[in-house]
């Protein structure tokens, strides 16, 4: 199989300056996240929606002329990408979106779309000389480069919440992970882990502090517009802590605009936070460009338990230039669209995708989303790594009872 990578520099999102992509490299000297831009027109002229088709990979890897790697030999793969777009005719129907669809990142290995991110930025790393990397998580994408990690060989540390999702904390030490958690917020592991990365020679690997995390997880974007015949939906819905998945989708597009793979108007892009936790949202609502660090976050969503990001600015251009909104959904709605994603679709998503789903209906209130809408929802992880989210309380009977009125599974 012939591969090449397209890769041709970083820059800098916030300056602009242009870095040397072969090299291990964190944040600009401004400050700002490094983006890996490629030669999309040599991209262009070499492969197309229908080479792409022929490919019998189904895994992200598919689209290595636009991912960092520039020798398949680093390639560190679980068999992450290619999760399913599936449609949601009842969820839809019952929420006046007929045409609503969900991505369903639940079914990548480690159960979330961060299998997305580790692989490519373990490989990168891995390619790069790293040994040893470092990274603060609120608990998947932990879980994650310690899985993605291990397979490479690389030492993995972690700093997490204490009360970080405990599947995701046993998923890192299965791994071999070195891992630790705070009394605080992912912000408070962010500091303490800015400290011991260079202490220890980690390579720090915090969202968006290096360059290769987006990349893997663009590949959402690619996957979404080819499994719609390269056609794009009117909206996509995307849970928002970090804001590396929404930046990537918006990526992605830009980048199949480029390459002529698409036409026409950009779906718009909205970003969806938990009402406990949403520093965007009150960003995007007061015009700025940049959000404030968000006091005392509270969420039963954790993913998206985020007090400050990095990338804020390029969530807000994102959805900006789409024509989205930035909205907060409340953990009351994140549970109601969790149980009606179960009862009409079999789904159990994790409290994030919920968020998602919940603000469908709120959009539609706001006139944000039409009825007519081909309308994407992201999930981004699977239920079953969140056990005390919802409560399971069915009755317990004798083996001579019959089965009681309240056990029969009636829908709501």
């Amino acid at each position: 199989m012939a591969w090449q990578s397209m890769l041709t520099h970083l820059e800098c999102a916030r300056c602009g300056h242009r870095h040397d992509a072969d090299r291990l490299a964190n944040l600009c000297d401004c400050g700002g996240p490094l983006l890996a831009r490629y030669d999309l027109e040599a991209v262009g002229r070499e492969l197309d929606p229908g080479k792409l088709r022929r490919r019998a990979d189904r895994s992200l890897w598919r689209y290595r002329e636009l991912l960092p790697v520039r020798d398949p030999q680093h390639v560190v793969s679980l068999g992450e990408g290619g999760t399913p777009l599936l449609p949601l005719a009842r969820l839809g129907a019952a929420y006046g979106v007929p045409q609503l669809y969900m991505k369903d990142e639940g079914l990548n290995p480690t159960g979330t779309f961060k299998a997305r991110g580790a692989t490519s930025g373990i490989s990168r790393a891995r390619e790069l000389g790293a040994t040893a990397i470092a990274m603060p998580t609120n608990g998947n994408a932990g879980g994650a480069w310690a899985a993605y990690g291990a397979k490479a060989g690389l030492e993995v540390a972690l700093c997490m919440p204490v009360d970080a999702p405990h599947l995701a904390v046993i998923e890192a030490e299965v791994a071999g992970a070195r891992t630790a958690l705070v009394r605080g917020q992912i912000s408070d592991a962010g500091a303490i882990m800015s400290r011991e990365a260079p202490r220890h020679g980690w390579f720090e690997t915090a969202t968006l502090k290096e360059p290769y995390r987006i990349e893997g997880k663009k590949t959402m974007g690619y996957e979404i517009v080819e499994d719609l015949d390269w056609t794009m939906p009117d909206a996509i819905v995307y849970p928002t802590g970090g804001g590396v998945g929404i930046i990537g989708i918006f990526k992605a597009l830009r980048e199949m605009q480029a390459m002529g793979w698409i036409d026409g108007k950009l779906p718009r892009l909205f970003a969806v936070q938990a009402a406990g936790c949403a520093p965007i949202v009150a960003a995007y609502e007061a015009g700025a460009d940049t959000s404030e660090p968000w006091a005392d976050p509270e969420t039963i969503a954790q993913g998206i338990r985020v007090p400050s990001a990095l990338g804020d600015f390029l969530v807000l251009e994102a959805v900006r230039e789409t024509g989205g909104t930035c909205l907060a959904v409340s953990d009351e709605a994140i549970l109601s669209a969790l149980r009606d994603t179960g009862r009409s679709e079999g789904a159990l998503i994790c409290p994030e995708g919920a968020a998602a789903v919940a603000a469908v209906p709120a959009l539609l209130a706001q006139e944000r989303l039409r009825p007519e809408d081909r309308v994407v929802i992201l999930n981004t992880g699977t239920g079953l790594k969140y056990p005390g989210v919802i409560e399971a309380s069915p009755p317990v009977i004798d083996p001579g009872d019959g089965l009681p009125e309240s056990a029969t599974g009636a829908r709501a």
